[in-house]
């Protein structure tokens, strides 16, 4: 943008309207304006029109304020005028805290859609699933209010309710869920031993120490498991988050390379980013979970793992966010949230609307392995069978529930690459 041309435009942003037409008309007999004169002709009397005749007065400062909203909320899903409030809760979602549902949510078409309920929280809880569409909080229909009123709205004191109406892949009708809201306190990262020989750790979302937590977590499975075979990161309903720290829990694992590469229009949007030599696992082979509510920082280390043949990816298609959002702060603790530029991965694919795809596709089931009054024959079943030389019994058979049957298969699968020997998975 030209000198002349950032003049042009705070003169219509901050001046009262009535100097709108004068500046305009200064401004066309310059040649070189390159800015749509018309166009700008058509705000000041849109704008001039609203002052003079809305039914109720509204002040010209938060008219302006609502001509920018406007602005932002128009370009992109990801875009956004931050107001007081809007910004301060960025910060609280940063740091882990934050008081609400506990979902994350994008707007699409005129409803609220569902990337993910964060673990453990109210939306978790109640039932919220990726995918949902909010149609209405309360009475109130969705389409009527901008992205930030709806945000607002799903804001509260804790104890209080809100009452969801919800669009739900097939289903013949709309849903209702009531959920109330609490002080979110998200854990970004926990992990156990959920097999012996095998560690399992999840990342609920990126924050500004997940980097840190996550390299804490490695170090304690090796404690508490000193044959450590490998390892189920799970990324599964996780909405994204910080850059920053999606690159360092790449770095921990990954041996040197390229981690995410972005390009966009403006000099500072364009980089790369480098992991540094080590591997905190010495090459013991992972497997990374993702589903649909698997977002932006989460896909970035998906496929940083999965081009580099780092780790196998189980579970079904990512969500699909590969654009890069910078903070713009305007003063008075306001600011904006502008998309500028997209997420690559190392082998050049775009994450934008396409997301990551799986090596080995699993969908979600509910799944009940029977041991237990078998109708097969056995060798133990026949009469005047002979009986083990070494005395054995065969084990207490019973029923077993799998509640994770993609966790259940990741587990077999880095299990099998035990093995066979494998100390990497092949690309």
């Amino acid at each position: 943008m030209s000198k002349a041309q950032a003049i042009i435009f705070s003169f219509i942003l901050f001046l009262p309207s009535y100097m709108f037409s004068n500046c305009i008309q200064a401004k066309e007999t310059q040649e070189a304006s390159r800015l749509p004169l018309e166009e700008l002709r058509h705000f000041t009397q849109t704008f001039e029109r609203i002052r003079q005749e809305y039914i109720e007065e509204v002040d010209d400062k938060k008219l302006l304020e609502m001509s920018i909203k406007g602005l932002l909320g128009s370009l992109d899903p990801h875009s956004e005028y931050l107001d007081e409030q809007a910004f301060s809760l960025l910060e609280e979602h940063s740091s882990g805290e934050f008081g609400g549902l506990g979902v994350e949510v994008s707007l699409e078409k005129g409803a609220i859609r569902v990337i993910s309920p964060i673990d453990g929280t109210p939306a978790y809880r109640a039932g919220i699933l990726p995918g949902d569409l909010i149609i209405k909080l309360d009475s109130n229909a969705v389409q009527n209010m901008t992205f930030g009123e709806a945000i607002e709205v799903m804001r509260g004191p804790k104890g209080s309710t809100l009452l969801l109406t919800i669009v739900r892949g097939r289903a013949d009708a709309p849903i209702e869920i009531s959920v109330e809201r609490d002080i979110i306190h998200v854990s970004s990262v926990r992990s156990e031993i959920p097999r012996s020989g095998f560690g399992y750790i999840r990342i609920a979302q990126f924050q500004e120490n997940t980097g840190q937590q996550f390299k804490k977590a490695l170090s304690d499975l090796s404690e508490k498991d000193s044959q450590l075979k490998g390892v189920v990161l799970d990324l599964r309903n996780n909405p994204g988050g910080l850059l920053t720290t999606s690159i360092e829990v790449v770095d921990a694992v990954l041996d040197g390379g390229l981690v995410v590469y972005t390009e966009g229009r403006g000099a500072k949007s364009s980089a790369s980013y480098q992991a540094s030599s080590g591997d905190r696992l010495n090459g013991l082979p992972m497997v990374v979970l993702i589903n649909e509510g698997s977002a932006s920082a989460a896909e970035i280390v998906a496929g940083a793992l999965q081009d580099h043949g780092r780790a196998l990816i189980l579970g079904t298609n990512s969500f699909g966010k590969g654009s890069v959002q910078t903070i713009f702060p305007l003063g008075n603790n306001r600011g904006m949230k502008l998309t500028t530029a997209r997420y690559f991965t190392p082998n050049k694919r775009s994450i934008q609307a396409l997301g990551i795809k799986p090596d080995i596709i699993v969908q979600p089931a509910d799944i009940k392995v029977w041991k237990k009054n078998s109708v097969g024959i056995k060798e133990a079943n026949l009469p005047r069978h002979l009986s083990s030389p070494l005395g054995q019994k065969n084990p207490k058979e019973k029923e077993v529930t799998i509640s994770d049957n993609q966790l259940h298969d990741a587990l077999n699968l880095l299990q099998g690459l035990h093995l066979l020997g494998k100390t990497q998975p092949e690309s």
